[in-house]
């Protein structure tokens, strides 16, 4: 007789069943008894037939899988179920025929295998149909890797299948064999197994089937396990406390586990993306990459950040301000999530002294820009890294003024690299409560009021950063922050150095109401627990977050449940805050854009109503047309015919020179016995002038010309279509342009060799230049004559006509100097020749007989006086020799013996007419060649100085109708630029 053990529970219905089911066997003697059993842990379909049949052997049981039909080694019984049912075999063998018969005609296979072949066609008429109907995607191939990074990527995965997973049939070793087990049971039951399945005084059903002389006999026992707690009550319960550990033990090993697995796998998508993104900028020629939607709203902020508007549509689009106390760790959080140590620092000074905008995107390579410059600082090599602290600190020491510490001018930057969170940061300096010696006065004010500024935005997200190493009363930046948002919707709170706080200052429960914002009196969405360093400056990104990884795993904050893993680590922070900032702009874009759409049509309808038929030009575009006008005006110089230039020239430079020539040399020289000593001191005279002055002001002479013949074009061009508004900057860029022009160095040079010897030629060649040089020399005399004679007139007052038609008066000085005219005529027509100036006895005399007169003068009010007679006198016999000397050519030619004249005055005068005549050739040849070109280059290197300098070009190009124009422009840009984000981030939702 064989027992078969069946583990489980049963009910009293079971031992029923087996009841009747051995009757009907020992009535039949062929009965097959089928058990259908399901498995509590198996589904429904996975179901176990198992046979016990009648075989030659008395107790043989068989069991076999539907699926497998493989012999199993025990029965499976459900804990709940057992069904024994008895089926009668047909011993008749013609019902067997018959069956068989039938089977034989109603089996489907045929027809299964024509519906098949048929249904088999019609599909493949569908499929090939619908094929035509998909569109070609053969575009996707210059996008998608190539066929040798999926075999890459499959090499990785059975890599990681070897080194991560457990080899195949790890379980089956692992597990005990039925012998085993079997042994054991034998082994611990001492041959008794219902020591081991029993439990107390439950019941033990049997199913037995007693073989008489004509069959066998088969028992079945039917005992249940013994259950597991009787087995646990031998080993000693751990404490909740030890539970509680080792539960956190395992689920801190699990996440570390589970991170470092994220971080490797997001390292090989990194790759893939790189490659993807290379792939795509090689292929940049035939398709164009369109901007990150974080790039797209990092200009409009730009954009926003410069806009002043009359309107009060303020910016509320949203933004990560990172605020805190000085020295609490706010550059490092943000150094930690752009995953580069990109500011400089230093040992509890003030490091952060303007706004820094830092915008993060993702990117194949990790690397730093700056908004206005076009440098890339790779951030993997510490000499970038350091470059680009040292242009942080330059940046910040040049925005701050004199005699100030703080700055609110922005330094904007981008930072790309791969797994970095899309955000925008503003890094504001840091809260202080004193103020130092070398800080300005305004200092912790300013930083205040530079803080609130930004906070004041209902949209900016507030990263609030608490050092966690101090005193919680000692907190500035709580305050402020409960201020600004006191329901805490905004707000993010962060402690930092959570290391230093549990070696010296450890609290669990002060920490812990911190973290559940029972402590600080603010509210906040979420809280945080970072670790941003080990008090090394030099320490990379990777070692930080190493070393946080390492101190969280240990922590007993951790294990003492004071810290969620959900609020540790950077990383979890920049999740949390990337996850917060992108809601908020998805909240706030597009009612900052329906704001600035109503802005945009209220100074439309206003600059239609001002300037009806006026063009909208902003201030750049009003620059440039003034540009165009300019260098216009420049190009019409060529213009100007040889003649007009050598005439504008002649005249300046006789205008320049000619009092020169008579104080200094004429007049002396007219002073000789004879002709040799008049020729000798003229030609000493003219030799000096002509080494030392006349070159020099000779070029004087060009540059004034060229001067006004630029203004005289530019006013006629005024005079035609003007538009007061560039008169500024007209006025500006010729000033300018003037003071830098230089002549070339050269020119007195040449200059001087060609005055030299056209004075030193004394020859007449013909009676054409002896009559054009009387004419120059009467023409400049009678100038010179009315002159004199104006200021005499103005000297002594109206005559006897003037005072009796116009009712004028004589004054007391006038009366004086006609007084003293009279006396001075006397002596100028008592001697033929008289010398320029006034011996001192002829002014002791003169002044004497004044005084007989009633006149008192001193003796500087008689040359005054004296100074313009002789020149009237003499500039009187000048001309009559002048016109003495028009026939006196040919005595010229015979070298006037026995002729009576002396006409050595017309010869200077055609000396001189004649250098005129060859310096404005050459000032002529100067400026046509030479200088027009380099004042062209002048105006324009100062036009693109002023374009450049825009406090410069704004004071130039002012007004309401450019302030508005500027307005508008600037409206336009920035809801182009929000319309573009709103449906960039609408398909992105898509």
């Amino acid at each position: 007789m064989m027992h078969r053990v069946v583990p489980g529970v049963f009910g009293p219905k079971c031992q029923q069943c087996l009841q009747k089911s051995v009757k009907a066997y020992h009535s039949t003697k062929n009965i097959r008894i089928n058990a259908l059993i399901s498995h509590h842990s198996l589904s429904r379909q996975d179901l176990y037939i198992c046979r016990l049949l009648r075989l030659p052997h008395p107790s043989s049981i068989q069991c076999m899988s539907r699926y497998s039909m493989l012999r199993l080694p025990k029965t499976i019984y459900n804990k709940n179920r057992l069904a024994v049912y008895g089926i009668p075999f047909l011993r008749s063998a013609s019902h067997l025929r018959l069956l068989a018969t039938v089977s034989r005609f109603l089996r489907l296979r045929y027809l299964v295998l024509g519906t098949t072949v048929g249904g088999g066609v019609a599909l493949n008429k569908t499929y090939e149909s619908w094929k035509d109907r998909i569109p070609d995607l053969g575009w996707l191939k210059e996008f998608l890797p190539d066929r040798k990074y999926f075999t890459q990527f499959g090499e990785r995965m059975k890599a990681y299948r070897s080194n991560y997973l457990p080899e195949k049939g790890w379980l089956k070793n692992k597990l005990p064999s039925w012998k085993t087990i079997s042994d054991w049971l034998d082994e611990v039951s001492e041959g008794d197994s219902s020591t081991v399945f029993g439990d107390g005084g439950d019941s033990m059903w049997t199913l037995g089937l007693h073989e008489t002389e004509a069959g066998s006999t088969v028992t079945m026992h039917v005992l249940p396990f013994k259950s597991e707690a009787s087995q646990e009550d031998t080993q000693p319960k751990p404490s909740d406390k030890q539970r509680l550990e080792q539960i956190q033990d395992e689920m801190l090993k699990v996440q570390i586990t589970y991170q470092k697995e994220v971080e490797r796998l997001e390292k090989e998508n990194r790759e893939l993306r790189k490659q993807l993104l290379l792939r795509g900028q090689k292929n940049a020629k035939k398709r164009t990459m369109r901007k990150s939607l974080i790039d797209m709203y990092s200009e409009v902020l730009d954009e926003l950040a410069d806009y002043d508007s009359s309107y009060n549509t303020q910016d509320h689009l949203p933004r990560v301000i990172v605020v805190g106390d000085q020295s609490s760790g706010k550059t490092s959080v943000l150094e930690m999530v752009a995953q580069a140590r990109i500011f400089p620092r230093g040992s509890g000074e003030m490091m952060t002294r303007s706004p820094v905008k830092v915008t993060l995107s993702e990117g194949p390579y990790h690397i730093a820009q700056f908004k206005d410059s076009n440098r890339e600082f790779d951030l993997t090599k510490d000499t970038e890294l350091a470059a680009l602290r040292k242009e942080v600190e330059v940046r910040m020491k040049s925005s701050v003024g004199d005699a100030k510490t703080v700055s609110s001018d922005v330094i904007s930057m981008t930072v790309k690299g791969p797994g970095i969170q899309r955000m925008v940061l503003v890094d504001l300096p840091g809260i202080i409560s004193t103020e130092t010696t070398g800080m300005a006065t305004n200092t912790r004010d300013s930083i205040q009021r530079m803080c609130k500024t930004y906070m004041e935005n209902p949209n900016a997200i507030i990263l609030c950063i608490q050092d966690g190493s101090l005193d919680a009363e000692r907190s500035n930046v709580t305050d402020l922050v409960s201020q600004m948002d006191p329901q805490g919707k905004r707000t993010i709170f962060v402690l930092t150095k959570v290391d230093l706080a549990e070696s010296s200052l450890y609290n669990p429960d002060r920490i812990k109401q911190i973290l559940e914002g029972k402590l600080f009196p603010m509210k906040a969405l979420g809280y945080f627990a970072v670790v941003t360093g080990k008090g090394n400056t030099n320490d990379s990104i990777h070692t930080i977050k190493e070393f946080e990884e390492n101190f969280f795993r240990s922590s007993k904050l951790f294990r003492e449940g004071v810290l969620k893993p959900s609020q540790m680590t950077t990383r979890n922070l920049s999740m949390a805050v990337s996850e917060c900032f992108w809601k908020m702009v998805k909240e706030s874009v597009e009612q900052q854009a329906d704001a600035f759409k109503a802005t945009r049509f209220n100074l439309e309808t206003e600059w239609k109503n001002i300037f009806p038929r006026l063009r909208e030009l902003d201030r750049d575009e009003l620059f440039e047309k003034a540009r165009g006008e300019i260098l216009d005006e420049v190009i019409n110089l060529s213009q100007v015919t040889p003649q007009q230039w050598e005439e504008a020239f002649s005249k300046k430079l006789w205008d320049k020179m000619s009092t020169h020539v008579f104080e200094n040399i004429y007049l002396p020289a007219s002073q000789a016995e004879d002709a040799g000593t008049f020729n000798t001191t003229i030609d000493i005279r003219l030799k000096h002038w002509a080494d030392q002055q006349l070159p020099r002001k000779c070029v004087e002479v060009g540059w004034d010309t060229l001067q006004e013949e630029f203004v005289k074009f530019v006013e006629n061009n005024n005079n035609k279509d003007h538009d007061p508004i560039f008169d500024n900057l007209k006025d500006s860029v010729i000033c300018e342009s003037m003071t830098k022009h230089k002549w070339d160095e050269k020119a007195e040079d040449s200059l001087r060799v060609i005055q030299i010897n056209a004075l030193e030629d004394r020859s007449v060649s013909d009676k054409q230049q002896w009559d054009q040089a009387i004419q120059f020399m009467e023409t400049t005399l009678k100038d010179k004559l009315k002159q004199a004679e104006s200021a005499l007139r103005s000297m002594v007052g109206p005559g006897t006509r003037e005072q009796w038609l116009y009712w004028q008066y004589k004054s007391l000085e006038q009366k004086n100097r006609a007084a003293t005219k009279t006396e001075l005529e006397r002596l100028l027509q008592s001697k033929n020749k008289h010398k320029p100036t006034l011996q001192f006895d002829e002014l002791t005399t003169a002044r004497k007989n004044l005084q007989t007169q009633g006149v008192e003068v001193d003796s500087e009010f008689i040359r005054e006086t004296w100074y313009q007679l002789y020149r009237q006198d003499f500039f009187k016999k000048a001309l009559q020799t002048a016109q003495e000397c028009r026939k006196g050519f040919y005595h010229y030619q015979g070298g006037f013996t026995n002729s009576g004249l002396e006409c050595n005055d017309v010869v200077l005068f055609w000396r001189l007419q004649k250098m005129l005549q060859i310096t404005s050739n050459a000032l002529r040849q100067q400026v046509m060649n030479n200088e027009a070109r380099r004042l062209e280059r002048n105006i324009k290197d100062v036009l693109e100085d002023i374009s450049d300098d825009k406090q410069t070009m704004q004071r130039l190009l002012t007004g309401k109708r450019v302030l508005l124009a500027e307005e508008l422009k600037r409206v336009r840009q920035i809801q182009e630029k929000l319309e573009e984000f709103v449906q960039a981030l609408n398909k992105e939702k898509q």
